[in-house]
């Protein structure tokens, strides 16, 4: 396979010099809801990340550990995300241009290639994590062995990602069939479990200690993905105008709280099926969920396991080309980029690394990321010479900074905990 992958097929390529237009027209109601849903689906490319693979073992083991505790962290990590979401994609309405070509035109040259560097790096952690948790789920559901199924997991992926140029509405389509069945695999579960009294009492904020304050640290940090902050701006760049802003507001609400329920329902799961035990890694919640709710139970989570490993996996590498192409100016073939950035994932599982230990080593370089692209996210979109009116408002600024120096605290804390163990 040596097609490339060109984010420009998929998007509008010719930047414009000034900020947009964002008058909408005078045009019916009901036509302007039609535009609205048109412009709908970038945000469930995007919310795929929100449920990858180190999501599951995060959650599924903060509610073994804590019960329903950690419910309100979750809760919250999700209208984080949302924030975050949109202002990418604001940022991709607003000037037609990703946020990597902006940083690359806006910023010192020594800085752009850091940035650059930094997330080649969160690239690599991406596909680390994803890989990992196909191939555990291929291994699980058909008993192929993890580098086998790990190269099975690529070339599926490889194959997802032939549909990118083609088209917006046929990969959305695709990724957002994965999300589904995602998200029936846990509903599936939660429906053996039963009965989950007390579980609203977990929207209510407290910790219990600190393992339980590393643990919520390690769930926003699964949650907020600095790779497809990048990437949403590149998928929401075709479109201009309130109307595509107002489209994109209700994308995200949309599919990012889809990504909300399944991140909830996994951790509702893993409390009624675990709680007081947890039973440690992927294989492990796997046979304890067979041994609890039924065979049928272990079958959905390794199906979910394996749809959510194939979605974010093809997701990453497209991140990947809007990163390289946005920051250097240069394409290269989809499938040069997939042999690089899953190298590492086949030298840790041939070195017989623990998979959900390389899964955590994932999450920790995911969490060093957050930060690189968080704010130049939040100071591009308060520039009136890039954003035009669609610029960020005092209210906005005030919280993009609040959002930026709570989750790079949060994930400083997560790091230093990760090198420490």
């Amino acid at each position: 396979m040596t097609f490339v992958l060109d984010p420009a097929q998929y998007q509008q390529t010719s930047p414009p010099v000034a900020p947009r237009p964002v008058a909408a027209p005078d045009v019916p109601r009901t036509r302007r809801i039609r535009r609205i849903a048109g412009m709908c689906g970038p945000a469930f490319i995007v919310s795929v990340a929100y449920v990858d693979p180190g999501n599951f073992a995060t959650n599924m083991s903060g509610g073994a550990r804590y019960g329903y505790l950690l419910l309100w962290v979750i809760a919250v990590a999700n209208v984080l995300a949302m924030f975050v979401q949109a202002l990418s994609a604001k940022l991709g309405i607003a000037t037609g241009r990703t946020l990597p070509e902006l940083c690359r035109d806006h910023l010192p040259r020594p800085l752009t290639w850091m940035l650059w560097a930094q997330a080649e790096l969160v690239a690599a952690a991406t596909d680390l994590a994803e890989f990992v948790g196909g191939a555990i789920a291929l291994n699980l559901l058909f008993g192929v062995a993890l580098l086998p199924a790990a190269a099975i997991t690529a070339v599926v992926s490889c194959a997802l990602l032939t549909l990118a140029p083609r088209g917006r509405h046929g990969f959305e389509v695709v990724i957002g069939g994965m999300l589904a069945i995602v998200l029936a695999g846990f509903l599936y579960q939660a429906l053996r479990a039963g009965s989950f009294a007390g579980a609203a009492g977990g929207l209510v904020p407290r910790l219990a200690g600190p393992d339980s304050l590393l643990l919520a640290t390690g769930i926003v940090g699964a949650t907020v993905m600095p790779h497809v902050i990048y990437l949403h701006s590149a998928l929401t760049r075709r479109d201009s105008g309130r109307t595509a802003l107002r489209s994109s507001r209700v994308d995200i609400v949309v599919a990012l709280g889809v990504a909300g329920l399944v991140n909830i329902t996994m951790l509702t799961v893993g409390a009624a099926a675990f709680h007081g035990h947890d039973p440690g890694g992927l294989r492990a919640i796997h046979d304890g969920l067979g041994d609890v709710l039924g065979p049928g139970a272990a079958v959905a989570f390794a199906v979910a396991l394996l749809a959510s490993g194939l979605a974010s996996s093809s997701v990453g590498t497209y991140a990947g080309q809007v990163i390289m192409e946005g920051f250097l100016r240069r394409r290269i073939p989809v499938l040069a980029r997939r042999l690089f950035t899953m190298a590492p994932a086949f030298a840790l599982l041939a070195a017989g690394v623990d998979p959900t230990r390389a899964l955590i080593l994932s999450q920790v370089a995911l969490s060093f990321g957050i930060p690189f692209a968080l704010v130049p996210l939040i100071a591009l979109t308060s520039r009136r010479t890039l954003m035009g009116d669609l610029v960020n408002g005092q209210r906005t600024v005030v919280a993009g900074a609040v959002v930026t120096a709570l989750i790079t605290a949060l994930n400083g804390f997560l790091i230093s905990q990760a090198l420490a163990g």
